[in-house]
């Protein structure tokens, strides 16, 4: 034991080798997935590799990181084959993992002989080196024979067992000083204890001073125990911080309670709780069941990645219950600056309102919104569904004074179809933002020409056309004239079915100049407005000219 200010040695190592099993029950769902693993869980793993494009050596046993190699490219085969013949236990990919990719390499996994895994989108490839060498380190730690029976990540129960065991209340902690769990004493603690519990954190102030006074590098470098005594009003403490792979993950306290001293051997039963602490730390890290994983979970049912009965269970939600997709975007108007987690915050929060089961996934600038537990009879859960949308585009509108729209998706029997209904959701929503309407809300169908439009222009990207169309030859005598707006004016012209009037008051100007503007556009470009053919390529070919177009020069 170290008095708090004195120098520590190493102490005791804790073990590095486990089996996948044991690694995945720690870190898993919280740092990767698992695609398949021909040979099974109980496959020894011992380290961790990164994998190096200039010196590409696979080792036995050990976790292959592949770093920057695309899991879709015939290369992640090939990792995978030599991985197998090298012996190393598995394979790490990076996140998304379209349905052609994962065939392929589950070919490659079961002929080598090797798991193959992705990163979570969330854990970057520098935390997921550190996570799964804490992980290694925890998994083949023994476990207090008094804490045995406490199921891995149950860190109330772990501070229980360990106060029992110490004589006195404990408290754990995470390398923030934000409290993760403690001790169900009901005798009269101090008054730090008491405060520290309130705030699930240790007071700032005393943060600041402990910082001041170099304690937390002495607790996150000393291999051993820290010991404050009693002062004042302070109890004697003991510290022990929790450690694995070289990685901090928390601090498990001691504090006496009620004047008794701590048990005789309370440092030593506090350096093997540090040591079981780990595998318990990390696994409440990467499993707790907070948003993020929830998250995550529906992410992937929403994405058709992995198993429905799985995930539904991570997500908490029925998986043969019908449910739907909503994709809620904003209009224009909104400072893009803010990012989606304001959004997210405030459907959560309308959702959780209106009384809905929901999820909702941030997805680009929008958010995916899946709802499940509906009514079972078709006509009831759609009406369900068109409900929330409109009261969600309505009171988001109205909070943020911007227009929010919501594309409404299908509605499935079961989450198996929740991919299905996203894609619909999205189609929908795309369409209600390029149509800039009035509406608010729609379902695929009630907005299907524009939907058909927008995939025919997507559709028709790659296609190569002549270099000197009417509207290529508007475009760059816009672009050598500053200030000239024939693309626009074509735009307005050929959007209100060559309707003059209605098009000079959507561009703000006399019908005169429009009429003018129409001369010039056939004297610089040769467009032939009488023509059928002319007219259609115009209007696709400003429909794939995006937003450059709508903006005078």
């Amino acid at each position: 034991m170290t008095d708090l200010g004195e120098s520590a040695g190493r102490g005791a190592g804790v073990g590095d080798e486990g089996t996948l099993e044991r690694l995945l029950s720690v870190v898993g769902a919280g740092a990767v997935d698992l695609h398949t693993a021909p040979e099974g869980l109980r496959t020894q793993v011992t380290g961790v590799h990164v994998l190096d494009a200039l010196e590409p050596a696979i080792r036995p046993r050990e976790l292959l990181l592949a770093v920057g190699v695309d899991p879709g490219s015939a290369h992640a085969v090939d990792v995978v084959r030599r991985a197998g013949e090298s012996g190393a236990a598995g394979v790490v990919f990076g996140p998304g993992r379209p349905e052609p990719t994962t065939k392929a390499l589950q070919s490659a996994a079961e002929e080598s002989g090797t798991a193959v895994l992705f990163r979570t989108a969330w854990c970057t490839w520098a935390q997921l080196v550190g996570v799964l060498r804490a992980g290694l380190a925890a998994a083949g730690a023994p476990p207090m024979p008094a804490t045995s029976g406490v199921p891995l990540g149950d860190l109330d129960s772990l501070a229980d067992a360990v106060a029992a065991l110490v004589g006195g209340s404990v408290t754990i902690e995470d390398t923030e000083s934000r409290v993760l769990a403690y001790s169900s004493t009901e005798e009269n603690v101090d008054e730090m204890r008491r405060l520290t519990i309130l705030g699930r954190r240790v007071p700032p102030w005393r943060v600041a001073a402990m910082r001041e006074a170099g304690f937390f590098q002495a607790l996150w470098g000393a291999g051993d125990v820290l010991h404050r005594p009693a002062h004042g009003q302070d109890p004697e403490r003991l510290v022990g911080a929790v450690r694995a792979g070289g990685e901090a993950l928390g601090s498990i306290w001691v504090a006496a309670v009620a004047g008794r001293p701590l048990a005789p051997n309370a440092a030593e039963t506090l350096r093997a709780a540090a040591r079981t602490a780990a595998a318990h730390l990390l696994h409440h890290r990467t499993h707790s069941s907070d948003g993020r994983l929830v998250e995550d979970a529906a992410r992937a049912l929403l994405e058709d990645r992995g198993s429905v009965e799985v995930l539904a269970e991570r997500a908490s939600l029925p998986p043969r219950e019908p449910c739907a997709v909503l994709a809620v975007g904003i209009g224009s108007g909104h400072p893009a600056d803010d990012g989606p987690s304001w959004l997210y915050g405030l459907l959560t929060l309308h959702c959780a309102a209106l009384g809905h089961r929901v999820v909702v996934v941030p997805a680009g600038g929008g958010a995916w919104v899946l709802v499940s537990g509906l009514e079972r009879e078709a006509r009831r859960a759609d009406g369900q569904v068109r409900r929330l949308g409109s009261a969600l585009a309505d009171q988001l509108s109205a909070t943020i004074g911007s227009p929010v729209k919501a594309g409404l998706g299908d509605v499935a029997p079961g989450l198996a179809g929740a991919p299905a209904s996203r894609r619909s959701a999205e189609r929908a929503l795309q369409a209600l933002l390029a149509a800039d309407g009035p509406h608010a809300v729609a379902r695929s169908e009630d907005v299907a020409d524009t939907v058909g439009i927008l995939q025919v222009v997507e559709a028709l990207r790659e296609v190569t056309l002549p270099p000197r169309t009417s509207v290529a030859r508007l475009r760059e005598f816009d672009a050598d004239h500053g200030g000239s707006c024939l693309v626009e004016t074509l735009r307005a012209y050929l959007d209100h079915f060559g309707d003059v009037s209605a098009a000079s008051r959507a561009l703000g100007v006399h019908a005169n100049s429009l009429r003018y503007r129409l001369r010039r556009i056939r004297q610089v470009s040769g467009l032939d407005l009488e023509s059928p053919d002319a007219r259609l390529l115009a209007q696709v070919q400003l429909r794939l000219g995006g937003e450059a177009d709508c903006a005078r020069p």
